[in-house]
């Protein structure tokens, strides 16, 4: 079908949980993985984009997962564009088993940045331009999460192993904080079956995280990372919220 990119990748040990599952943030990474080198095939690579002065960035992600791949697992991962919207750049990115059954599938929602000042460049702006389209078994693109009280606070500080080349905190980062809020137990007797992500505003190396969560008895895990602003402001800034079902 009309450009839509294929690899095959074989799950490593360093990839997976205690549980020999791949873990979400890994999942993340092999998605973020094929989008990159399907960017790269249509020339819009990391450094053609720097020169420039703008970098891909996602805002948004949402995965449903049939199953976790294990260690020396073979899948297939394939993935195309959708159409462009006026905001961002959907894709859609699905992966199989070897015998041709899903294990995951994502709908991530891609925008381009200026590499100076970090703001959000229109593609109407941007002069990128991506061909689109629809196969019609896309996942329903996500919305915003809006903020809620949750009943568990801890503070994190962003770290050297947190940041990717862009400067800032790698998406895949939040969902291994997210997934260390819940004990081996809990995980050991539970699969993550759907994810929702917002990324709100970047995280940069050395700035404190309020992160609260909310676990209810349905499985469903509610996350919102805050920032403080400074004290003559007041207030706070949020960085990302995250909802993931799990089921036993």
């Amino acid at each position: 079908m009309q450009n839509v990119f294929r690899k095959t990748v074989t799950v490593t040990p360093g990839d997976v949980d205690r549980y020999d599952r791949l873990t979400p943030a890994a999942m993340l990474l092999y998605i973020q993985s094929i989008s990159g080198d399907h960017s790269s095939a249509m020339s819009l690579t990391y450094e053609a984009l720097a020169e420039q002065g703008i970098f891909w960035a996602v805002i948004r992600n949402r995965v449903r997962i049939q199953r976790m791949p294990v260690s020396h697992e073979q899948i297939t991962l394939e993935t195309w564009p959708m159409p462009t919207t006026r905001v961002a750049y959907p894709r859609c990115t699905v992966a199989y088993d070897a015998e041709g059954k899903e294990l995951f599938r994502s709908v991530c929602l891609w925008v381009l940045m200026d590499l100076k000042n970090r703001t959000m460049l229109l593609p109407g702006k941007s002069g990128v331009n991506v061909e689109g389209f629809l196969r019609g078994d896309e996942l329903e693109t996500p919305g915003s999460l809006m903020p809620k009280q949750l009943e568990n606070t801890l503070q994190r500080s962003v770290v050297y192993s947190d940041l990717d080349k862009n400067g800032h905190m790698n998406n895949t980062r939040y969902l291994t904080w997210v997934e260390d809020l819940l004990p081996s137990a809990y995980h050991q007797g539970h699969q993550v079956k759907e994810i929702t992500l917002c990324y709100i505003n970047e995280a940069r190396e050395g700035q404190a995280l309020d992160v609260t969560w909310e676990l209810e008895e349905s499985g469903l895990l509610h996350v919102d990372i805050h920032r403080q602003k400074p004290e003559e402001t007041g207030g706070y800034d949020r960085v990302f919220a995250a909802r993931l079902r799990y089921e036993k």
